[in-house]
């Protein structure tokens, strides 16, 4: 009587091991997760600050590739519109009694009005800054810092070839994300009424 004495083939080995499967391919998912975490953080941001930047970044950094000056054009075009935003969390609007839309930024006493020389006819004491407005402000800050400089344009001119590494995928991956959650959570624990500019919608204020 004969026996087979041949052993069996084990399965072609794979790198994730038996019990995972073959490896997937990485699909343009990790892209598309990046751009919508980058998507949400401009929901928090002033509208016309978001559009302007996205507007001027391509020339100023020359689409990424970047010389000396375009780094300090871009690195100045960063910082102003980063003023813009922090700025931007202290201004505020009201209907003057004409029906004709006003604004201003909050100030120790008041409301500084700017599209009139001086105001007279309603007591503005109650727009003045409070705590909750640098709360915003600098939560802001961090935002526009972050949704800039994950810009494509920035990352090309200030990392070069080191943008397609795998930690600064990471980073792109997580951060927004991580950021958005909780600018949200500080924008819903510290709730404010302010429609300043960038942030106006008077249809509440209308009614």
């Amino acid at each position: 009587m004969s026996y087979d004495t041949s052993k069996p083939q084990p399965s072609p080995s794979n790198n994730n091991g038996p019990l995972l499967g073959p490896p997937k391919p990485r699909g343009p998912g990790t892209v598309h997760k990046t751009l919508a975490g980058a998507a949400n953080l401009t929901n928090l941001l002033p509208t016309g600050t978001v559009l302007a930047f996205q507007a001027l970044i391509p020339p100023f950094s020359h689409n990424g590739l970047c010389h000396v000056v375009n780094k300090y054009l871009t690195i100045t075009l960063i910082m102003v519109f980063a003023l813009v935003c922090f700025l931007s969390s202290f201004t505020d609007s009201f209907l003057g009694p004409n029906g004709k839309l006003y604004y201003g930024i909050a100030t120790r006493k008041g409301l500084y009005v700017f599209n009139v020389m001086k105001w007279e006819e309603e007591d503005l004491s109650k727009y003045r800054f409070r705590f909750i407005d640098f709360v915003h402000a600098f939560v802001s800050l961090i935002v526009f810092l972050v949704f800039a400089f994950g810009d494509s344009h920035v990352l090309k001119c200030f990392l070069g070839k080191s943008v397609d590494e795998y930690w600064v995928n990471a980073l792109l991956l997580n951060l927004p994300l991580g950021v958005g959650v909780m600018s949200s959570f500080l924008f819903i624990l510290f709730p404010t009424t302010r429609r300043g500019i960038g942030y106006a919608d008077m249809s509440s204020q209308m009614q």
